[in-house]
């Protein structure tokens, strides 16, 4: 099964109090991890022709990330709907998953302010990254 792989070095800052990643951090770098599937509806990432916006996000958080050991972000899609899709992500830190989220993408149209159906070019590109 094919993924999008992004590993990331935690930073001192995105430390908290009680000497985790503070989870204000880990959605910013799974939206990171989304960056290659940006580029699938939009290669250029151009903002001017952004074509996706969030419909929904939810996180679990399965165990604490820390400072001063690299993060493993894993990105599937787990489903494909006419105009939506759903990207399943996971970080990993020394071989044990720390959170797990699901986002859904819309394809939309700003200017009309309205979800467009994927097209099939795109479709089949998400398809070989779906999940079992």
């Amino acid at each position: 099964m094919a993924q999008f792989d992004l590993s990331i070095q935690p930073r001192f800052n995105e430390t908290d109090g009680l000497g985790h990643i503070n989870n204000t951090v880990i959605p910013v770098w799974f939206e990171a991890a989304r960056e290659p599937i940006f580029a699938i509806f939009n290669p250029e990432l151009d903002l001017n022709h952004w074509n996706l916006i969030v419909a929904g996000f939810t996180i679990a958080f399965t165990a604490p990330t820390y400072y001063g050991k690299p993060v493993e972000v894993v990105s599937r899609i787990s489903r494909i709907g006419n105009s939506s899709f759903e990207v399943l992500q996971q970080s990993f830190q020394a071989g044990k998953m720390t959170a797990e989220a699901k986002t859904t993408l819309v394809h939309y149209d700003y200017q009309t302010e309205k979800s467009v159906a994927i097209p099939t070019d795109i479709r089949e590109l998400l398809g070989a990254y779906l999940t079992a």
